[in-house]
């Protein structure tokens, strides 16, 4: 059995306040194409793969008219290792992060979350460098309607938006602002549900779907700078501190080899034609080193939200 770390279903889901939404308001989630529970990305990997294939997994990091960049990158990658490139996509961080400590997969991008929760079992190879730093924000939005609220404290009993539940961004940070504000995160909102992608959040939240989301504030820069319609009806209120970007990671059995080679590529990608292509349609500088330290903030965080509560070791998740 694989000894991922997730947060406690029971903690997060067993409470009325804290649960998907249903009836009228799922239909028109559906209808928007923005449900809590929806059909996975097609698998890339099978387990009859070559087994000198670099599988590298993703989840909804990417904005659905970016994903032909991952073509053009594994194209890159391709030339550049001199191997066969696959990305593997799953909807949530879990069922990635459970493919590769299972070693179906050989390297993720992953939040840093999830990074802390399993760093025995991984290995940083590179971190996206954003804005001239290796760093990120979560930000708190609401709808425009909403000109009052400029904290999470002020939606209580109101309806929120989660990304995933090991989101930094968009789970961990909101929900110890609440505790350190002396507030039960699973009891304050009248109905709180996971879309499972951070533009997802934003399109919550502009449709008035949700009074409140908690979102990547790179997602939400760069749907801003790219496709503004999309968070039309919603607007920023609140931002946390910076924390460490969301890694590429590697499982600790990768040959040396294998690692060095990606790692270099990674590093180098901005000074090739396409990778420097890519970089820029994602709106990142460029791939750098990254230390464990760089997520001491979220160790934090995860410690002030209380490890015997939001984590747990569970057993791996039924093939589906």
């Amino acid at each position: 059995m694989v000894g991922i770390r997730i947060p406690n279903g029971n903690a997060l889901g067993g409470n009325p306040g804290f649960s998907l939404p249903n009836g009228n308001v799922r239909r028109r989630l559906l209808t928007a194409g923005i449900a809590a529970v929806g059909a996975g990305v097609a698998p890339a990997w099978s387990r009859e793969a070559d087994q000198t294939t670099l599988r590298i997994g993703t989840t909804a990091v990417f904005l659905d008219n970016q994903l032909q960049l991952l073509d053009i990158w594994r194209a890159d990658l391709q030339a550049t290792l001199g191997q066969a490139v696959q990305f593997v996509q799953r909807r949530s961080y879990r069922e990635i992060v459970e493919l590769l400590l299972r070693g179906h997969i050989d390297a993720a991008w992953i939040c840093g979350y999830p990074y802390v929760l399993n760093s025995n079992q991984l290995r940083l190879v590179a971190v996206p460098q954003y804005k001239g730093a290796p760093l990120y924000r979560s930000y708190l939005i609401v709808p425009d309607s909403d000109q009052k609220t400029k904290a999470i404290t002020r939606l209580e009993d109101k309806v929120f938006a989660y990304s995933d539940p090991l989101s930094n961004s968009g789970f961990l940070i909101p929900r110890t602002e609440l505790l350190t504000h002396h507030e039960d995160p699973s009891t304050f909102f009248r109905k709180s549900f996971f879309t499972f992608a951070h533009r997802k959040v934003v399109q919550a939240v502009a449709a008035g779907l949700a009074d409140g989301g908690a979102v990547d504030g790179y997602v939400w820069d760069t749907i801003i700078a790219q496709f503004p319609a999309w968070a039309s009806g919603a607007r920023k209120v609140w931002q946390s501190p910076e924390y460490g970007f969301p890694p590429l990671v590697a499982r600790k059995e990768m040959p040396a080899s294998t690692f060095d080679a990606l790692n270099a590529a990674l590093l180098q990608m901005h000074e090739r034609h396409d990778g420097k292509m890519i970089l820029g349609r994602l709106a990142l500088d460029r791939f750098v080193n990254g230390t464990d330290s760089l997520y001491d903030g979220i160790r934090k965080l995860n410690q002030t939200a209380g490890a015997s509560t939001l984590a747990v070791e569970a057993n791996s998740m039924s093939a589906k």
